[in-house]
């Protein structure tokens, strides 16, 4: 063990001082007085047509939780938040205020007969909306979209939206990642309010509501599952299947039909369900070397969407040397990937572009990952797309919440004592600060809710439902939940430690130990699931003066003890390692262990080609 390295993580003084204002390239080539930030259609998989994006510039007003603000204090930048330097305000969102945002839009015509839907990405934490003056509803969970009908409420010509949206952070205990009002070390800036795209889309009186697309590689089929208001009658027409070059950024239609599935009322159930199984004669397999997809078009009634789905599975097994592995399309495969925490300097959880979603993922395939852990958040959809067709497979977290983390339990001991970790039952929910039963409730509600948002993403190789013991509770049976309700993926109920064994994977954190392929009591696959964090300093590209890593190394020599550790996963992976996450994509404010800059115009490792091999023999 490095025991110099593990005490100097423990025991590190925090001089973070004022962050340095850094800003990536897409931030200093945009022209925010012209253009609408994020304009691109913002849900791949269940596009329409008619649609009116409404980021762009709001009134915004701070007020005391019991006010109604008078007159607006400025203009911000929709769809960042008011703490980040893109949307112009820069201010903190605190427990005890409520911050107002408004804006006009006007609607030239309502079409007969068709229905209006006001769609939000992300609004952190809580808000209430109105149209015209008039309430439309209200909304809880910080990383989850929602929508409401306001046809009633709007207007030909001019409409006014209005947004009230409140934010505890760290002083509640709703889920919110690594946000802290107080931030530091492996917690960063505080954000709050409108973070992801609004919307608004035409639809007609009956419409789908819902869609499921499910591949099933062992009949040959895939599934649809749609929900409509009403049954109706109509087609599925599936086009045929491509890869992208480089340049290509979003699945179009297709005039080469391969199948067409036709629909009749008669084939919905009593809950307005159709279920349809649609026989492929031949397909192929999407996998990071052959991210293959297949373009669709729904047309029911007088609704029309296109989407897309991929034939593929994840799943465990045994590899030829009898070691228990994880499985892409039923064959041993072997997932190196790299923690993805999706921060940015001047725009924190929001991208800035849709370019700077795709430079860090095809960065980080181009060194040699296979798989992205996004964690501790989940990413507008867009994000998902662009590793659907790019070919980056994504083992997803569900967003920690609770009460304050004890950050000696649950984060720097069972580093160092790996013992400890084995020894905690997450029955206890005052030791692992989750004694709120409505907060508890709420969690399981939004991690379910994660997976039916995410659920026909086929880059999704795994759900990881806690990290670290950080809010951790009841991992027996919301593992058996998430089962319930997505069976085609593996689950990792402990990333790091408090292992209840019932995942599908034992999942272990190691940074100061020797990195090896352990034997798991129950048998399972084995994976390092965070890893690395060699801590390089870069000054001009550095946003805090303090700095936060596992292992300080100058940046001649990052490459070099880069190259070792690829080394030392690859050779692991032929003796029954199953799976590795090195941390992490970029650097984020104080903590310097990124394989990029936190402005993304360095890469520490350099260019290199690394052998590192996907499949086990």
């Amino acid at each position: 063990m490095r025991i110099k390295d593990a005490l100097t993580a423990v025991f590190r003084k925090s001089a973070r001082g004022q962050l340095k204002p850094l800003t990536t390239i897409w931030t200093e080539q945009a022209d925010d007085g012209k253009e609408i930030p994020l304009p691109e259609y913002p849900r791949p998989q269940m596009r329409r047509d008619q649609w009116i994006c409404l980021n762009g510039w709001w009134e915004y007003t701070f007020t005391g939780l019991g006010e109604i603000p008078r007159e607006a204090e400025g203009r911000i930048l929709v769809p960042f938040s008011p703490e980040t330097r893109r949307s112009s305000v820069e201010r903190t969102l605190k427990p005890e205020e409520a911050l107002w945002y408004r804006r006009k839009v006007r609607i030239p015509e309502v079409p007969a007969g068709a229905r209006l839907l006001l769609h939000f990405g992300a609004v952190d934490e809580r808000c209430t909306v109105w149209v015209n003056g008039s309430r439309v509803g209200s909304h809880r969970g910080g990383y989850l979209p929602f929508q409401f009908d306001v046809t009633e409420e709007i207007r030909t010509g001019e409409n006014e939206i209005s947004v009230r949206v409140r934010d505890e952070t760290d002083r509640g205990s709703a889920c919110r990642g690594k946000q802290k009002l107080n931030p530091g070390g492996m917690f960063y800036t505080a954000q709050s309010g409108i973070w992801q795209t609004v919307w608004m889309e035409w639809v007609p009186d009956n419409f789908i509501t819902g869609l499921k697309i499910i591949p099933r590689l062992g009949e040959q089929e895939v599934e649809f599952r749609i929900n409509m208001n009403r049954p109706v009658s109509g087609e599925i027409t599936v086009g045929k299947g491509r890869t992208f070059t480089s340049e290509e950024v979003m699945l179009e239609e297709t005039d080469e039909t391969l199948y067409i599935c036709p629909v009749s009322e008669k084939d919905f159930d009593r809950k307005s369900m159709l279920r349809c199984r649609l026989k492929l004669e031949e397909f192929r397999l999407w996998s990071p070397e052959s991210p293959t997809l297949y373009p669709v078009r729904i047309r029911l009634g007088q609704d029309r969407i296109t989407t897309y789905f991929a034939m593929r599975s994840f799943g465990t097994g045994y590899d030829a040397g009898g070691h228990a592995c994880l499985t892409l399309n039923e064959e041993p495969y072997f997932f190196h990937g790299i923690l993805d925490q999706g921060y940015w300097p001047e725009s924190l959880m929001t991208p800035p572009s849709e370019e700077s979603m795709i430079f860090d993922i095809k960065e980080m395939k181009q060194v040699g990952f296979n798989m992205l852990r996004k964690h501790a958040k989940i990413e507008p959809l867009r994000w998902y797309y662009h590793c659907d067709r790019i070919g980056m497979v994504v083992w997803q977290d569900m967003v920690n919440g609770g009460g304050p983390i004890p950050s000696m339990l649950c984060t720097y001991l069972p580093t160092v004592v790996p013992a400890l970790g084995k020894m905690v039952a997450d029955r206890h929910y005052k030791l692992l600060s989750r004694d709120n039963i409505r907060e508890r409730k709420r969690f399981e509600q939004q991690l379910i809710g994660m997976i039916d948002h995410l659920a026909n993403e086929p880059c999704i190789g795994m759900w990881v439902i806690f990290n670290e013991g950080w809010g951790q509770f009841d991992s027996v049976r919301l593992t058996e939940a998430v089962r319930r309700k997505d069976s085609t993926r593996p689950v990792d109920h402990a990333s790091g430690w408090f292992d209840q064994g019932i995942g599908d994977v034992c999942s272990v954190h190691n940074y100061f130990r020797k990195l090896k392929a352990e034997k798991d009591r129950y048998n399972r696959p084995f994976v390092i699931s965070e890893y690395g964090g060699l801590a390089c300093r870069i000054s001009d590209h550095t946003s805090a003066d303090g700095t936060y890593g596992y292992h300080d190394v100058s940046l001649e020599e990052f490459p070099d003890e880069f190259r070792t550790l690829m080394k030392t996963i690859s050779d692991l992976s032929k003796d029954g390692l199953a799976g590795a996450v090195y941390t992490q994509v970029s650097d984020i404010e104080e903590e310097i262990n990124g394989l990029l800059t936190y402005d993304r115009k360095y890469k520490k490792s350099g260019r290199i080609d690394l052998d590192i091999s996907n499949r086990i023999s």
